[in-house]
């Protein structure tokens, strides 16, 4: 029996929705390159493009104005086509399987011309007989003169009549920006309008839309159409806070989500009301996810920490709810190190004292207790990649580098394991600690230990502020038991760079305060910026857990020609027989299945065949001890 249900058609408008500019705009701006008046005469054909696409001037109007203000020639168009093959936007980029496999659908109608829309739709799959769009006139040098007046796109309701008249026979989508596409709703020739945002948003198309969207993506979900995407990426939410580096914005745009963006930290009942439905999050140092924050996160799926700790975030939690977490935990270790040594050459030589001096105008040459660190000896709490790396940097440098860890790790080059902390004190002229925030390491410093250490020894935390207790370190500057301290890190530091910072190691002699910026260098940010996304979009798109500090690590293949389901479970015997058996029940043929767990959690993965039911992933979602579940094409 045939099918009953009817054929959709899409018709797509070009300029700003098919690409990400308008045509005649940027011819504008190549014709006129170099030219005195170029920027002014391309606001004014700006301007007369948006009264256009607003509805506030006649399409007629508006087309005719703006040709008088083109100087452009056949020459400039073959620049034009080429800057717009770049400039596609970019869920249409992303979505050849929709142009490939829905070809005979897809009509672009345009009030733009053939001569430079042609060739840039050609090239993503829509046939030349489906685009109908002006035409340029020209003169005997080629110069353009002028639109085809006897195209019915180049007058007023050009849309409406040229829809008329092709008599489609079947459900009619409307996909552009303006108002000219609203109007062929408006007229009864079309089931919607979408008003595309993706590029640029016009309050007063937006205001008379079926739908409003960010994304072909969105469409093509919601029409059950081929699309590139599981999940109309638009519609996930990405929170990202306290200035996360911008690469890691781009990467998360391109990508097709929904970027919140925030400069500083949040809390209390802001983060809460932010995070309510974001299905990734994105934060540093200062935003604390606790379990009572985290309880009012219901669509987070993964979160990334921009930086090498976690103790900011509720582990436990997160796993209990099949929240992934990633981290980037070597991407500023050579930054850390570096200001480690800087400091510890600057505090060695008394140099912020004497700088502090000169600034008063007081001349105080002299080598007394100004030393080189060159055989001195350094020691390390906390031997992690960090505490590793300064090692071998320090080494390289002269110095004896001696090492305390509550791991057990294997010294790397000439340094020398300690069995305490103490032991580590006791020989150091440099101590530099460089541990996690785990609670444990709360006040690991304190009057008893910097006791423990020799007289006149240098003093660096750049790890975490609570691990140091404060006063301690206070009299024991002024006492000259320290005779130099670098400090990075507080244990109460502002949100924002607006808020006061308060400590009583402020306008004490030899003493370097830094606002924790140790990993933050412009080459840390940037590194951390790509890593931490690479690992949480592999996660969205491909269900890889590599790198992440609280699943089970699965390097999974790229999706093939199949549907991958993940299911995240509480690591309980015969999960795996349920689901096994439901595939047998439902006929599933699996093409690749891959397990891995942990103390808390189980993942599995199944690349199966595309034919299933509902029946079958509702079945799965049931399984008991179920914890989350999704699916990716």
């Amino acid at each position: 029996m045939a099918s009953t249900t009817p054929k959709k058609y899409f018709i797509i408008d070009f300029d700003s929705t098919f690409t990400k500019v308008e045509g005649l705009d940027e011819l504008a701006k190549i014709a006129l390159k170099g030219s005195a008046n170029q920027e002014e005469t391309v606001a004014e054909i700006r301007r007369l493009t948006d009264l256009g696409m607003s509805g506030e001037l006649t399409f007629a109007e508006a087309l005719s104005k703006r040709l008088a203000l083109l100087s452009a020639n056949k020459t400039h168009i073959d620049e034009l086509v080429s800057f717009l093959k770049d400039n596609i936007s970019d869920s249409f980029a992303r979505n050849e399987v929709f142009f490939e496999h829905c070809a005979d659908q897809v009509i672009i109608l345009s009030s733009g011309f053939k001569d430079f829309i042609v060739p840039v739709a050609t090239g993503l799959g829509v046939k030349e007989e489906n685009i109908y769009a002006n035409t340029f006139t020209f003169d005997a040098e080629g110069n353009i003169t002028g639109a085809d007046t006897e195209n019915v796109l180049a007058g007023n309701g050009g849309k409406v009549k040229l829809v008329k008249s092709l008599n489609l026979d079947g459900e009619v989508h409307v996909i552009g920006d303006g108002f000219t596409d609203y109007e062929i709703r408006q007229s009864g020739l079309a089931e919607k309008f979408y008003a595309f945002i993706e590029n640029v948003k016009r309050d007063k198309v937006v205001a008379v839309a079926d739908e409003v969207v960010k994304s072909l993506d969105e469409i093509l979900w919601m029409n059950h159409m081929p699309r590139s995407q599981s999940y109309p990426k638009s519609r996930i939410k990405i929170l990202l806070l306290e200035n996360v580096h911008q690469a890691a914005v781009a990467a998360f745009k391109k990508e097709g989500f929904d970027v919140d963006f925030h400069v500083g930290a949040l809390d209390g009942e802001e983060l809460i009301e932010k995070i309510k439905d974001a299905s990734i999050v994105g934060l540093r140092s200062k935003t604390m996810l606790t379990a009572e924050v985290l309880e009012h996160a219901e669509k987070l799926i993964a979160v990334g920490a921009f930086c090498i700790g976690t103790n900011q975030i509720d582990l436990e939690k997160c796993t209990e709810m099949g929240v992934a977490v990633f981290n980037a935990p070597y991407s500023n270790t050579r930054s850390v190190v570096e200001l480690a040594i800087a400091e510890m050459i600057m505090l060695i030589r008394k140099i912020p004292s004497n700088s502090e001096r000169m600034h008063r105008g007081v001349w105080n040459k002299s080598a007394t207790n100004a030393f080189e660190i060159r055989g001195k000896k350094l020691g390390l709490i906390g031997y992690g990649h960090i505490g590793m790396q300064l090692s071998v940097v320090a080494e390289a440098m002269g110095m004896e580098v001696y090492f305390y860890d509550a791991m057990d790790k294997m010294p790397i080059g000439n340094a020398i394991k300690c069995r305490s902390m103490e032991e580590v004190f006791a020989v150091s002229d440099v101590v530099s600690l460089h541990i996690d925030g785990r609670p444990e390491n709360n006040d690991l410093i304190t009057a008893k230990e910097f006791a423990q250490m020799k007289d006149g020894v240098i003093f660096l935390n750049l790890a975490r502020g609570f691990v140091v207790e404060i006063p301690a370190l206070v009299n024991a500057l002024k006492s000259g038991k320290i005779a130099g301290a670098g400090v990075d890190v507080f244990p109460k530091e502002p949100k924002t760079n607006k808020e006061p910072f308060e400590s009583e190691l402020m306008g004490m002699e030899n003493v370097i305060l830094s606002p924790h910026i140790g990993g933050s260098t412009e080459e840390a940010q940037e590194m951390i910026g790509h890593y931490v996304p690479e690992r949480l979009l592999e996660y969205m798109n491909n269900g890889s857990t590599t790198g992440s500090v609280n699943f089970p690590e699965v390097q999974l293949p790229m999706l093939g020609e199949s549907h991958r389901l993940m299911h995240i479970h509480k690591n309980v015997p015969g999960i795996m027989a349920k689901i096994n058996s439901l595939c047998a029940k439902h006929d599933i043929n699996v093409s690749g299945q891959y397990l891995k767990t942990n103390e808390t959690i189980g993942y599995v993965i199944m690349d199966v065949n595309r034919s299933y039911s509902p029946e079958f992933l509702e079945e799965l979602r049931e399984i008991d001890n179920t914890i989350k579940f999704r699916k990716l094409f």
